[in-house]
């Protein structure tokens, strides 16, 4: 490439009839400005294809630094939503679990209480029994007539006090007796009439009350 100094130095041979020297120097002080124009030019836009070159070159750094941001970033969402998914998997099998535990041990616990209810009501009914076998029992017992037979007895002791003419009689007797001494017979009641004047009466108790007429 041509320099304007090597164009500014150029010589030419001269001939006959050759070109006009003072032509051939305007016409190459013409070229040399162009050139150096040119050569400015170049250089100008040299830089500026470079600062361009530089400039693409830091956008294609940011556009690769952000590539890989928007990659580490999604890599980043995708572990999340995945972890967050198998959390969720997680959380809702301990949950599952958790209830299925819960309703088990609701269900023996009320298979527990139904149990006890029945025993319970069992117990209750066999109590109602009993009572109600004791009750009856101590109904029939008030109704017995043997009550009416006890409460409407009367048992009368009369008790006299003897007269003078009694008792003088008495005495009289018992001279003459003395004086005139007879053989009186013996009266000793037999067992057979010692039962017939005694009485038993058997209260609801199983108590045996006796009554005799001669005790």
């Amino acid at each position: 490439m041509l320099t304007p100094i090597e164009i500014h130095n150029k010589e030419f041979p001269t001939k006959f009839k050759g070109y006009d020297p003072e032509e051939v120097n305007d016409y190459l002080d013409e070229v040399i400005r162009t050139v150096e124009q040119l050569i400015r030019e170049n250089k100008d836009l040299e830089k500026r294809v470079k600062f361009n070159e530089e400039k693409v070159s830091y956008f294609n750094s940011i556009q690769e630094t952000l590539n890989k941001s928007i990659i580490v970033a999604q890599e980043a969402a995708d572990r999340l939503k995945e972890n967050a998914r198998k959390d969720a998997e997680i959380i809702i099998f301990e949950a599952e679990k958790e209830a299925e535990r819960l309703l088990k041990e609701a269900a023996e616990k009320a298979t527990e209480i139904n149990r006890e209810t029945d025993a319970l009501k069992k117990e209750t009914r066999m109590f109602r029994q009993r009572l109600q076998i004791m009750v009856e029992s101590q109904l029939e017992m008030i109704k017995n007539e043997e009550w009416d037979l006890l409460l409407n007895s009367h048992s009368k002791i009369e008790v006299s006090a003897p007269s003078i003419e009694s008792i003088i009689a008495g005495r009289a007797k018992k001279n003459e007796q003395l004086i005139t001494p007879e053989v009186t017979p013996t009266f000793t009641p037999s067992v057979e009439e010692s039962n017939q004047n005694t009485q038993e009466i058997i209260l609801p108790t199983d108590e045996v009350i006796t009554v005799g007429g001669f005790e």
